[in-house]
């Protein structure tokens, strides 16, 4: 059994124990160091407050635990889940869980809201990449039937409800998403999705990438976050027919936070050096702050409803938070977009207006005047309007900021003197 969590790249590490410890290691968990929040995604180092002092525990959480068996020959899957803390049992500030955890209940103190959602990834199979004429077609599924079948049959061995996995329009790339959970679930059961197409696809002999672009010239990777809310009954509250563009109040003025502070977060959502190749304008990413209906260019997306379906229009009525990718922690986006949204509520902020058009195609100043604005273009941009803005800082633990911006320069560090194509790469490789 492995006792894991997400770390501040995005990557699952943990340690593991024998099975039959489990019990004992819910009560006492698994030993941690400080200064492993500063491993980055290339395994190195980033500058540490830390040092080589300190002592943590990794508290496994029951209600996670992963248990698949594997094909003849091959070991057993186990892991779960868990919370980083102090060894008296305090959350440690740079728990990404318990960052989550905290958003969460900052959400339910101020609204008495649930939020509810799902997570969809976008990946690349790399034997894939090259061929051409797939993009959505029944052939390009059955080439990898027996892998989409056997990722779907380990989400549910993993207590994960399986929505859809197709072949989608870049080379070689799939996207899997998931039926939606209450939570710090909708985070949890994105980040085991992952580990699930991973896991398949090395007993297929296959190499997956998470990775936000290839190729500059090339199809992106995203990952979409699927939101909605719900009372303490169950009952959906994202929904009003007479609400601008059909949003209830509470829920247009989350939308409106996440639209304003988003060029202060996008360093948590869309935290590589890569990620700024991938959200530029004309590749069905995210290029400003801006709300669409139905409009796949936008950062924060109103996504259509059927009236042919069997569930309520307020049932199916959800948002779709666009400008994220694998490379960032779903616990820590996730706690971003929450803590965005309810500012905007406690700030009371009006409705934004969706767009149904180019943006890039204005000029600077009529971006201002209607209250848009370009989204950072590069990591070292974005990592400074996150330093930047004391609101954004201020709703994560004390020091957090400043070991996030440690990390993520630690990252940029390891790719200096690196061509473009180096870079790619070079997170191809890890992600």
């Amino acid at each position: 059994m492995v006792a894991c969590c997400g770390d501040l790249s995005g990557k699952v590490r943990g340690k593991a124990f024998p099975l039959s410890q489990f019990d004992k290691r819910l009560k006492r968990g698994v030993g941690w160091t400080p200064t492993n929040v500063q491993i980055t995604c290339f395994d190195a180092i980033a500058e540490s407050p830390f040092g080589s002092l300190g002592d943590l525990v990794l508290i496994p959480d029951p209600a996670t635990r992963v248990s698949i068996e594997c094909g003849e020959g091959a070991p057993n899957e186990n892991f779960v889940l868990g919370n980083i803390r102090y060894t008296d049992g305090r959350p440690w500030e740079f728990c990404t869980r318990s960052v989550l955890e905290a958003a969460l209940e900052r959400l339910k103190k101020a609204t008495g809201i649930t939020l509810y959602g799902a997570f969809e990834h976008e990946f690349q199979m790399k034997h894939l990449v090259g061929k051409v004429g797939k993009a959505f077609t029944l052939g390009g599924f059955q080439e990898e039937r027996y892998f989409c079948e056997a990722v779907i049959a380990a989400m549910r061995d993993a207590g994960i409800t399986p929505d859809t996995i197709l072949k989608e329009f870049g080379s070689g790339q799939f996207e899997v998403t998931m039926g939606p959970q209450k939570g710090v679930t909708i985070a949890d059961h994105s980040l085991v999705t992952r580990e699930l197409v991973a896991l398949v696809a090395r007993e297929l002999d296959h190499d997956p990438t998470f990775t936000p672009i290839r190729d500059p010239a090339g199809v992106g990777n995203g990952v979409h976050v699927h939101l909605s809310m719900l009372d303490d009954a169950g009952n959906p509250l994202t929904y009003d027919p007479e609400g601008k563009h059909n949003l209830s109040s509470v829920a247009g003025k989350f939308v409106a936070g996440i639209l304003k502070y988003l060029d202060a977060i996008i360093a948590i959502t869309a935290p590589s050096v890569v990620s700024y190749l991938r959200l530029t304008p004309h590749r069905w990413s995210a290029a400003f702050n801006n709300l669409g209906f139905r409009d796949r260019e936008a950062s924060v997306r109103i996504c259509p409803v059927s009236d042919m379906s069997d569930i309520a229009r307020a049932a199916q009525f959800n948002f779709e938070f666009r400008a994220a990718d694998a490379t960032a922690n779903p616990h820590l986006a996730l706690a971003a977009i929450v803590h965005a949204g309810v500012q905007g509520i406690e700030e009371n902020l009006a409705v934004p207006e969706a767009t149904q058009e180019d943006l890039s195609l204005l000029d600077t100043a009529t971006l201002a005047a209607r209250g848009y604005v370009r989204l950072p273009q590069s990591l070292d941009a974005a990592l400074e309007r996150f330093e930047a803005n004391s609101t954004v800082r201020g709703w994560f633990p004390e020091g957090f900021a400043e070991v996030y911006v440690k990390h993520k320069k630690g990252e940029i560090a390891y790719l200096e003197g690196k061509t473009q194509a180096e870079i790619c790469a070079a997170y191809e490789a890890v992600y």
